[in-house]
């Protein structure tokens, strides 16, 4: 009897002891909620590398990418819809990791296969990885507004300024730097209350017009406007259709906008912190009253804001 149980005492105790390499828990930092399982036979002369990313995205969501090595990572470049990022490597508990973030812009998204191409080095030796990503149709509402007509059709005496300001702003948003500073979830910029999501298909006076292309917020004249995520301010400024605005770079593409305020509270090239005040809301531009329109850019395109107040790195992997 007792030389049958020795076999299976040996076994007991080689599960026991197999377990923790086969299930090895994973941090990053605080916010990022990031737990991976990693390949028990995985060694240091064939390093496991794991590329994550969704399968499937509704058009106009932001999604995440992450590159995971038991080797150092030399260098690691993400190609999405003509863009390039090179995205910071951290280093936590022996692992080497890269994350970005990426998205569509419902503005010009078409539903179907985008081919996400990866490429990383490690040991100088470049290997590349390919994903396709399914942007999935996504039905908007339709919003209907009647405003004043020199609000939908602008002057004709301010179309130079209108034009000097695209460039300005085009430069802003297709802002891409090397150190990533932004965490998720995003803090909400603001208390109130959504009045416009993402997406909305907006007919003004009965004529079709571009897609919103943020988020509106119930916000009385003169309410506190926080910056969404750590970064720097990019770009301060009065424009014809946003009024006060403030632009600030999140690192590796990602960039947060503030329109409408009735007073800017920070100033070109200053360093804020996630929470930290950016200005008061207001109706400056061309808004019919008090609140906070805000976007985000990823790469360029104006993609959903809200997945981003709502889920971790995890969530916005899958």
């Amino acid at each position: 009897m007792i030389s049958r149980r020795i076999p299976y005492m040996f076994l007991c105790l080689f599960l026991i002891l197999a377990a923790p390499a086969a299930y090895a828990q994973f941090g990053l930092e605080e916010g990022d909620d990031v737990t991976l399982s990693t390949d028990a036979n995985a060694t240091q002369a064939q390093p496991q590398l794991v590329f994550a990313a969704p399968d499937s995205v509704p058009v106009g969501e932001p999604f995440l990418v992450r590159i995971t090595s038991t080797k150092p990572l030399n260098e690691v470049d993400i190609y999405w819809q003509g863009k390039e990022v090179m995205p910071k490597i951290n280093v936590w508990n022996d692992k080497h990791v890269a994350l970005a973030m990426l998205g569509t812009d419902v503005l010009n998204a078409k539903p179907g296969k985008q081919e996400l191409v990866v490429t990383a080095s490690i040991d100088s030796v470049r290997k590349t990885y390919k994903k396709n990503v399914t942007i999935a149709a996504k039905k908007f509402p339709r919003q209907d507004l009647t405003l004043p007509k020199k609000m939908v059709t602008p002057p004709q005496e301010v179309y130079d300024r209108i034009a000097r300001e695209r460039k300005v702003i085009a430069e802003a948003r297709n802002t891409i730097s090397p150190e990533r500073m932004w965490k998720l979830p995003f803090k909400r910029p603001v208390d109130g209350d959504v009045t416009s999501a993402y997406g909305l298909q907006r007919f003004l006076n009965k004529q079709p017009k571009n897609p919103h292309r943020g988020m509106d917020f119930r916000a009385p004249k003169g309410a506190v406007i926080h910056a969404v995520a750590d970064g720097k301010v990019l770009l301060v400024g009065n424009h014809y259709y946003a009024g006060n605005s403030v632009y600030i770079d999140h690192g590796n593409g990602v960039v947060s906008m503030y329109f409408h305020l009735s007073k800017v509270s920070v100033k070109e090239g200053e360093t804020v912190s996630r929470g930290q005040l950016v200005g008061l809301s207001g109706s400056t531009g061309r808004a019919t009253g008090p609140h906070l329109h805000l976007s985000i850019g990823v790469l360029g395109k104006l993609v959903d804001p809200a997945p981003l107040f709502e889920k971790n790195v995890d969530q916005m992997l899958q």
